[in-house]
């Protein structure tokens, strides 16, 4: 569910890189859970949301199938409790399994603090927090 306060950088349809090792490369974000909006309004989701994807892009056995999955980078500028606004070159996602455990071994790029904030299993295996 999208936190109050942050800018959603994705929405429904929205093309998203594989930030893990997990064998997914291209991810579409197809449904956020536990979002309640306006009446034809386009789901949203930012840095640190679970979401649910479709694999685009990677190995056979991962193609055309759902996973949820956390938002570790956006696009979109962000503004921080401290003041500061961060913003990533890219959209990206970890894959996670259902119970919250990561699906890949390593994160590739920087990872936010917000969703290692909230998701503890990414900070472990993530090498850069921004």
């Amino acid at each position: 569910m999208p936190r109050k306060g942050l800018s959603t950088g994705l929405q429904s349809g929205s093309v998203i890189t594989c930030a893990d090792n997990s064998g997914a490369r291209e991810l579409r974000l197809i449904q956020v859970p536990g979002y309640k909006g306006r009446k034809r309004r386009l789901p949203g989701a930012s840095v640190g949301d679970m979401i649910m994807v479709s694999v685009r892009e990677g190995i056979p056995d991962m193609r055309k199938k759902i996973f949820p999955a956390v938002v570790v980078r956006q696009r979109r500028p962000y503004r921080r409790s401290d003041g500061t606004w961060l913003q990533f070159e890219d959209n990206a996602a970890v894959i996670m399994t259902p119970e919250g455990e990561t699906r890949g071994s390593n994160v590739k790029g920087a990872v936010a603090k917000e969703a290692t904030e909230r998701w503890p299993r990414i900070a472990g295996i993530a090498k850069i927090i921004v």
